[in-house]
């Protein structure tokens, strides 16, 4: 039976700076959804990626002192390491200065020129920059950018503008006879009763007063808008041709399932970008679901106020999957969430480490002390089995509808409460005390057999919201994966496995006092304009020197930045990790005494300085053939150094 087609974009992320947690969440929360569908049995396509023309990038560029072309591709790569880092599935990675899309944006405003819906005029307001977006006076807010709060100019040129008037009742129509088109209600109502109904304006569509752009071809002065050029992303990434040449991939994906976007870009998408839709006679995307913020102490997040948390410095101190299970479990339906650093610790030690970690260490080391580690189901079974047994097949069905309607906090939480189930059955049933009578041994069985099978179907359903953990549970009870259909059934488990002898710590609690002073060292560093965490505990420390040498002896050594592209703990090391570092066009690997400082998830995508020429040696049994360079705190701690810019790997350090 053919797979039915399922696409999914989120919004492309602008690339005028480094993403924060607020704008991974989004990645993170496409993922699960993606995931998930995989898991249902969809052909799944799962599109993200970067804007990156306008007129803030272009000064930002020019403060830099490299062209605009440099500085995108520079926070591109950026953007797209940390959606790496986070574990996250897409299939394309968009970039709205690829060649095929800039050509397709220009036909797609040709054609509309060239039917009359777009026409050219002059556009006279106040202008937002950031926001590159132009407002009527009534429009402002105390003066302000009703969007970011920002400070507005007066503008007036020449610009090309799109007949949205022409296309409002259409809209109207289609969304009043698609109660799902705009998803939450309340995002539905604000833009039919704040937008549609009081009537819309048309809506400038071109620019003469910057040039970092796709060019208008047959009207050089101006470039293409944003909007025109990044909602178009959704259909060229598919391969959408507008002479007729459309690819497969978008006969089998388009119209999109689900376009998942900020809330704050919802007019974007939910007006201008479905009458274009409607004047290239193109079907519309079934569904936009506009998702709330992730907001730290009441705020939205910003670089002026100091309060900018990043994905990879929280993936440094937690890990990769709790930062996930963190932004996806903290976030309502319509509501805003919070992120704390207190809030971080609390559910890493209450739900990560006891509720889940505790639960699937005590299963397997039970397993392991009373039976040599081998699982049995006896079938002596007591009615306190029964809630368990009865909560572990409801679990899937549950956590099915909530994805079904997009309620991914709820979903998790289901799966959790399914953990919480499994350690209130062990202390109903008290295995250490069945253990203690010979004659009840096979009862025992039954309970860690019903424990283990349980934990398998919660395994199972955690993959799509933390995929390492999940892995990581089933290869230590050495279970089956299972689709979603086969977790309709208790019992799948099989009878005789024999689980790990030595089970993994899968979250390590944390104190809470030691956490916050990273977190003030990391603001402190982000505070100083500098992305690295000094741990040292003075401003300055004097160490010994060292003989001097010659520059003869300094040329004998070879530094390059390298960019580390896998990283995994060495077995049986409590300080290594093993690294495979990219260096020009060789992958060298680099065995280095971090482990306290930094996780093998975090070192994923990290730039780092490199003792190239160093004689390769054996560390624990495992080959090392070079050196990462690191500073040394004043208590021995260690810190990467990483390269200022931006360098490519490969550069020679001299």
């Amino acid at each position: 039976m053919e797979k039915k087609p399922y696409y999914l974009t989120t919004a492309i992320a602008y690339t005028s700076g480094k993403p924060h947690i607020g704008n991974t969440y989004e990645i993170v929360l496409a993922d699960s959804i993606v995931r998930f569908k995989r898991y249902q049995g969809y052909d799944v396509r799962f599109q993200t990626g970067t804007d990156e023309h306008g007129q803030k990038i272009e000064i930002k560029a020019e403060e830099a002192g490299i062209t605009p072309k440099e500085f995108v591709d520079g926070v591109a790569g950026q953007i797209k390491s940390i959606w790496d880092l986070m574990n996250t599935s897409y299939d394309r990675f968009i970039r709205t200065t690829d060649d095929y899309h800039e050509k397709q944006v220009q036909k797609i405003f040709k054609k509309l020129y060239e039917q009359g819906d777009i026409y050219k005029g002059y556009y006279e307001g106040m202008y937002c920059t950031p926001c590159e977006s132009f407002f009527t006076p009534s429009q402002l807010v105390d003066g302000k950018c009703p969007d970011c709060g920002g400070d507005c100019q007066p503008a007036k040129e020449e610009a090309y503008f799109l007949k949205l008037s022409k296309y409002t009742d259409r809209l109207i129509e289609h969304i009043n006879a698609h109660p799902e088109f705009i998803q939450p209600e309340s995002r539905k109502n604000e833009m039919m009763n704040n937008f549609l109904l009081p009537g819309l304006q048309d809506l400038c569509v071109s620019r003469t007063s910057f040039q970092w752009g796709i060019p208008v071809d047959f009207d050089n002065k101006h470039v293409v808008y944003v909007w025109i050029d990044a909602l178009s992303n959704y259909i060229t990434g598919l391969g959408y041709d507008q002479d007729g040449n459309s690819g497969d991939l978008f006969e089998k994906y388009w119209p999109a399932d689900l376009h998942l976007i900020g809330k704050d870009i919802l007019r974007f998408h939910t007006i201008y970008w479905p009458i274009m839709l409607m004047a290239l006679e193109l079907p519309l995307p079934k569904q936009i679901f506009g998702h709330p913020w992730l907001l730290q102490s009441g705020g939205k997040m910003s670089k002026s106020k100091g309060n900018v948390i990043y994905a990879d410095d929280l993936v440094e101190l937690f890990g990769v999957d709790a930062v996930r299970y963190f932004v996806l479990h903290e976030m309502p339906f319509d509501n805003d969430g919070v992120i704390t650093w207190e809030l971080l610790v609390e559910r890493m030690n209450s739900e990560l480490a006891n509720t889940l970690g505790n639960l699937v260490n005590r299963t397997i080391s039970m397993s392991n002390k009373y039976f040599g580690g081998i699982v049995n189901n006896t079938g002596v079974k007591e009615p306190v089995d029964d809630e368990l047994i009865g909560l572990a097949l409801e679990t899937p069905k549950k956590v099915e509808r909530k994805m079904d309607e997009l309620r991914i906090a709820d979903a998790l939480s289901e799966i959790f409460t399914l953990f919480k189930r499994c350690n209130k059955y062990i202390d109903e049933t008290m295995p250490w005390v069945l253990a203690k009578e010979e004659e009840k041994k096979p009862r025992l069985e039954t309970v860690l057999y019903n424990l283990a099978e349980s934990i398998s179907i919660g395994a199972n359903l955690l993959k799509p919201f933390m995929p390492e953990t999940g892995e990581k549970i089933l290869a230590q009870l050495n279970g089956p994966e299972r689709t979603l259909e086969g977790l309709s059934e208790f019992g799948a488990y099989p009878s005789g496995t024999k689980v790990t002898e030595k089970p993994e710590i899968l979250f390590q609690r944390l104190d809470v006092k030691e956490v916050l002073e990273k977190a003030a060292k990391i603001q402190e560093a982000q505070a100083a304009g500098n992305g690295a965490v000094s741990e040292a505990a003075e401003d300055v420390i004097d160490i010994e020197p060292k003989a001097e040498i010659t520059i003869d002896d300094f040329a004998k050594l070879q530094f390059q930045v390298g960019e580390v592209i896998a990283c995994e703990e060495v077995p049986k090391s409590k300080k290594l990790l093993c690294s495979k570092v990219r260096i020009g066009s060789q992958v060298k690997q680099i065995v280095s005494g971090i482990k306290q400082y930094y996780t093998a998830e975090g070192m994923v995508g990290k730039k780092v300085m490199v003792l190239v020429n160093l004689k390769p040696v054996k560390l624990a049994g495992v080959l090392s053939e070079g050196m990462i360079l690191c500073a040394k705190g004043e208590k021995g701690e260690l810190s990467l150094v990483t390269p200022e810019k931006g360098a490519p790997a490969g550069a020679e350090i001299a």
